[in-house]
């Protein structure tokens, strides 16, 4: 923790801590942002939030916005020039596990109404609310994300091995995981579990 209870791992950048303090644990359920993270927390796999942080606009023009049904529908020609893509990470099957996603994104949406409906039913509709004293005591991975991530690779999608799903979850806040005195912590709606 910093001095004012802040979770450490988010003071290194300015934009490490506006991304902790406005964004990470608060609750979403909107498609186009569960999409968005998706892709960026697939991307991540071997490297470090900050990284990501860093080249999100270059994403967000590399991948339509985020809209699904663009992601959707790139051709192989269009996520190959994205390999010459200096605002993104240049990795093949992060690169087309992007359009993968989207479709598998699709079928989840046809079927449950919205992909929020599908992620937010794994908890009933609250977030869990783990209440770590230090971020020594955060995990990696839980029983929650070890199923969710089994489902979605049974659905299709791809980078979503349990550590990817866990960060996803706490990322959208199904998951809260602020220290306890966390500033960011007590002001999201939370559920103990």
């Amino acid at each position: 923790m910093t001095d004012d209870g802040t979770c450490s791992w988010a003071t290194g950048t300015p934009s490490m801590r506006a991304y902790h303090d406005e964004e990470w644990g608060v609750p979403r359920r909107d498609d186009p942002y569960l999409f968005e993270m998706l892709i960026l927390e697939g991307a991540q796999a071997g490297l470090s939030w900050s990284t990501i942080l860093g080249r999100r606009s270059g994403y967000r023009a590399a991948f339509k916005g985020f809209s699904v049904p663009d992601v959707a529908t790139m051709t192989d020609e269009e996520l190959t020039a994205l390999m010459d893509e200096p605002g993104i990470i240049r990795n093949r099957l992060k690169i087309f596990g992007a359009r993968k996603n989207a479709l598998a994104f699709q079928r989840v949406q046809e079927e449950f109404g919205s992909f929020a409906d599908y992620l937010w039913g794994w908890v009933g509709g609250e977030p869990i609310v783990n209440g770590p004293r230090t971020t020594g005591d955060l995990v990696a991975t839980s029983e929650l994300s070890d199923r969710l991530s089994k489902d979605l690779k049974k659905r299709g999608f791809t980078f979503v091995g349990s550590t990817i799903v866990y960060a996803y979850l706490e990322a959208v806040g199904v998951v809260n995981d602020h220290v306890l005195g966390c500033p960011a912590a007590s002001a999201r709606p939370v559920r103990e579990s």
